[in-house]
């Protein structure tokens, strides 16, 4: 593997910022300080005026393979990630065979061991017959453990709380809620379906799937998790009310956290009128008083993780009436992106996007030697032109779905390289045709 010095760099990390060359060798961060002139590398980089950040781990994707790849996989969407500052994904269970076996599990993984320019793990799903299965986790292995208690169907569905209960009792691992509940949205549903029949305005989706069906899931699961120990992290809040589930206690030790997702950052129910089926996703894009909260709560560390729930559909998909048109959207080439923006805006300091998107996802579940610029560590890294704007262009996306809720916007900055285990796979718009495969993740083992 190469040797790679990085020169001049304003590095983000660990709440600070400061000015200092990178030494990367054999893949891993050999030195942060002064690299004397004259040190044999490979490849040298001047990034004065550049900001160098650690490259962000995405714990909630979903990349459709196997049996989904018309709408993508994992070899698109590991482009896209990169392309974004993305250099670490979790990816979720609800593909076709879902991955509810430890069989089609190590599936997932030698798809992604022989596609995936990013670092993967894959999320063991729940069923309410799958119990042996997750008792046999090896939490060194595996990211963790997924739950749909609302907003799937068949097996992935588990919201009987006998079920429940022998999960949250025998999970060797951390837990991970989707939360909604069924029955209220089912009847919400049936009712609009009433008055406007399969045509339901894009706009009625937060109604549908409406606060109190958020609460009602995520105040159950807390309760679950209190109950038997276990550690549970709820993901994408979308309300101010679930805001009271949490605490900013420091997140080492933390046994209840939350997560927080870029398009719920970043759009109200205000913009359904723009942008219709596009924004559509499970939980709901909810008022602006909502995302304002959620916004604050990231930035006072009751929210403690971003990610980004990426969800991609083909357009046709997307284009079809409400009950047609299937909930979720690309975002993972834009994340890092957002939160710049954000930062312009004053939401949250740039510190804290950084903490919240790279550190926490580290931290929580235990990522060996990834998430941080420290020596010894994997050189994931993402560097940051803060003064160049990005228009987002059909011609620029990595998805294979080909479009974005963003076609049309300028970001105020650009991703310009995004290092994955030490090697730059992506300068300047374009992936390195010969980027070597990522890595598997491997995890400390004490997240139970």
């Amino acid at each position: 593997m190469s040797t790679v010095v990085l020169r001049n760099a304003e590095i983000i990390n660990e709440g600070r910022r400061f000015r200092a060359d990178v030494l990367i060798r054999a893949g891993r961060i050999e030195r942060i300080g002064v690299i004397p002139a004259g040190t044999q590398a490979d490849q040298e980089y001047d990034l004065t005026h550049k900001l160098l950040l650690p490259g962000l781990i995405d714990d909630q994707v979903h990349f459709r393979e196997p049996g989904l790849t018309h709408k993508a996989c994992v070899a698109s969407e590991a482009r896209a990630a990169v392309a974004g500052g993305v250099t670490s994904f979790m990816e979720m269970p609800n593909t076709n065979p879902p991955a509810v076996t430890l069989e089609e599990l190590e599936k997932k993984y030698a798809i992604g061991a022989a596609t995936s320019v990013a670092n993967y793990s894959f999320f063991l799903g729940t069923t309410s017959t799958n119990l042996e299965s997750i008792k046999a986790v090896d939490p060194r292995k595996v990211c963790g453990l997924k739950i749909f208690m609302g907003s799937s169907t068949g097996d992935m569905l588990v919201d009987q709380v006998e079920v429940l209960e022998n999960v949250f009792r025998h999970a060797p691992t951390i837990i991970l809620t989707h939360c909604e509940d069924t029955p209220r949205i089912k009847a919400a549903e049936a009712a609009a379906k009433a008055r406007w029949g399969e045509d339901v305005p894009a706009a009625e989706h937060p109604r549908l799937r409406d606060v109190q069906a958020c609460y009602a899931s995520s105040s159950l699961a807390a309760e679950l998790a209190r109950r038997h120990d276990a550690r549970l992290h709820i993901l994408h809040i979308t309300t101010a009310k679930e805001l009271a589930l949490f605490s900013a206690a420091p997140l080492k030790g933390k046994r209840l956290t939350a997560e927080a997702c870029v398009h719920h950052l970043w759009f109200s129910d205000a913009d359904y009128a723009r942008l219709g089926h596009q924004i559509k996703c499970n939980p709901a894009i909810k008022t602006a008083a909502d995302r304002d909260a959620i916004r604050a709560a990231l930035a006072s560390g009751v929210i403690d993780v971003i990610a980004t729930d990426h969800a991609p559909h083909t357009w046709d998909e997307k284009s079809q009436t409400y009950f047609k048109a299937p909930s979720g959207l690309p975002l993972i080439q834009h994340s890092l992106l957002i939160l710049m923006d954000l930062v312009r805006q004053g939401a949250f300091s740039l510190e804290t996007a950084v903490q919240r998107a790279c550190h926490a996802p580290a931290i929580l579940f235990g990522v060996e030697q990834r998430g941080f610029i420290r020596e010894g560590y994997w050189a994931d890294l993402v560097v940051v032109d803060p003064a160049k704007p990005q228009p987002v262009t059909k011609a620029g996306l990595h998805y294979q779905c080909g479009w974005s809720p963003f076609e049309g916007h300028t970001f105020g900055s650009s991703i310009e390289r995004t290092f994955v285990n030490g090697v730059c796979v992506y300068e300047n718009g374009k992936i390195r045709a010969d980027a070597p495969k990522g890595m598997r993740l491997t995890f400390d083992g004490n997240t139970r």
